[in-house]
Order: structure tokens, then sequence, then C-alpha cells
């Protein structure tokens, strides 16, 4: 019992440490002014009570710099901005969406020794370079999250190419003599719209999909698969365990037949050289 408590109290300090390192902290602050909501104008009357957790967490630790507080207040304003979008937003929630996933293989360890400016300027090419083909394909981004995404597509075609089109983007990249690697995942549901955001069971097997794929891979469920024309892609299917998902789920990882691509252009009035 007492070794338990000197861990407690070592793990303790080490976080009391933590959140008070200017690094940390200066990672942190950053994080917060690339949030959603940043610096929105939100309405006192409808988010008081957010507006008060808000205040109370600013009034931590005084004047001291705290990661803790940064982080904090970034959450606050990011629900903020969520609540003032709900009654903006003009989408349908009728019928099926594709979720899509996305995140970097590898990326903490590389960050660990790349430093603070690094981080955010690689973080800031991969989620523009995502989103403008996320976008161009009639997706949606819903959040960030870290080194990865969530998007909605209403069109499964349209989330797969998608998914390796901002893999292939991303792959492209380079910082410090470092080439990040995308994988994704996808699956085909009816998940609740809450806002601009989307929540439930299927949006956690999308996220599962996406933690089952290796570097440069694009994984998605039968459900996805069945949205689509199977011709334009070649598919293996996939061993796929993960904690709260249906037990028969299936799930492939799937790459589009280019050779196809390459006769539409041809089609389209191209030449090969």
């Amino acid at each position: 019992m007492a070794q338990t408590r000197r861990g407690a109290h070592r793990v303790g300090e080490f976080l009391a440490k933590a959140d008070g390192n200017r690094s940390v902290v200066r990672l942190a602050r950053a994080i917060r002014t690339r949030t959603p909501g940043a610096g929105a104008e939100v309405s006192p009357d409808s988010l008081r009570n957010s507006d008060r957790i808000a205040e109370l967490i600013a009034q931590a630790r005084g004047e001291k710099p705290s990661a803790v507080r940064e982080l904090g207040l970034a959450a606050v304003e990011s629900w903020q901005a969520l609540m003032t979008r709900r009654g903006t937003t003009n989408r349908s929630d009728d019928g099926p969406v594709t979720i899509l996933f996305t995140d970097l293989v590898g990326f903490s360890t590389w960050a660990l020794g790349a430093g603070d400016d690094a981080v955010l300027t690689l973080l800031a090419q991969v989620n523009q370079a995502s989103e403008d083909i996320i976008t161009r394909r009639g997706g949606t981004v819903t959040k960030y999250l870290g080194d990865g995404l969530m998007a909605v597509f209403r069109d499964g075609t349209d989330a797969i190419e998608a998914a390796h089109e901002a893999g292939l983007a991303v792959s492209a990249i380079t910082l410090d003599g470092y080439r990040p690697a995308l994988r994704a995942g996808l699956h085909t549901g009816e998940p609740r719209a809450v806002g601009d955001d989307y929540l439930g069971v299927d949006v956690n097997i999308a996220a599962r999909v996406a933690d089952a794929a290796s570097a440069g891979e694009v994984l998605a469920t039968e459900a996805t698969l069945d949205c689509t024309d199977e011709t334009k892609y070649m598919k293996r299917r996939r061993r796929f365990r993960a904690k709260g998902t249906p037990k028969d789920l299936v799930v492939y990882a799937v790459l589009p037949r280019y050779d196809d691509v390459a006769d539409e252009g041809r089609s389209a009035g191209g030449s090969e050289r």
C-alpha cells in the first residue's frame, strides 16, 4: 500500500511539473488557438453555464502558466462553437452516411523529438491536404483529433476515393526528412446527428476499423462496400476483432483499380506516353 502511495505521489509530481512546463504550455496554447471556436462570439444567455465553467478554468492556478487550463478552455470553446452552430446548420440528416477516420502512423514517436513548431507545421499541412480532398469529394470534416480527423460522406464511393487520395497527398509531404503515413477506416451506417457532429455505435465502429489499418492502408466494412460499385476496387478480407464492434463485422482492405482510372483518362481524350 505504501509503495502504491509513493507511486501515485510521483505521478502527481510529474503531472504538476508538466502542467507548468513552458514548452508544454506553449503547445497547449497553440492547440487552443487552432481549435474550432477559438475566439468565436457566443451568446452569454444561451451558453451561460459553459461560460461559468470557462471562468472557473481560467482562474485555476491563478496567473501561473498551465497546460491543463489551456486545454480545458480549448474544450469549452469548441463545445460553445458546436452549440452555436446547431441552430444554423442546413444539412439533411436523412439516410445513411459513410464515416471516415484517419490518423498518422508513428506520429507520436516522431513528435517527441521534433519540437512544437515542427509538430504544428506538419499537422497544419496534413489537415489542409486531407480537408481539401475530402471537401472536393463531397465530404465534410466534422472534427480534428490530434493527428487525425473524422469526416462524413453521403456517397460511399466518394469516401473510399477520398481516403486513398488523402493518403497519397499526405505521403508526399516531407518535413525535416520526416514523411508522414496516413491510415484510414470507413464504415457506413446511420449515426445520430448532433449539431455538426455525429455520435453512436457506427461512429465507434469506423474509429475501430481505422485503428486496425496499417500505414497507407484503407480499411472499409462490408456495409460501405455494399454502397459502392465493388468492381472498381481490389479488396482483401481482413481478420478483424475489436472491443465495442459486432462479432460478425466484415472488414476489407480496399484499393482502387488504377488501370480503370487510366482507361477513363484515355477515353476522355488523354494519351499515354
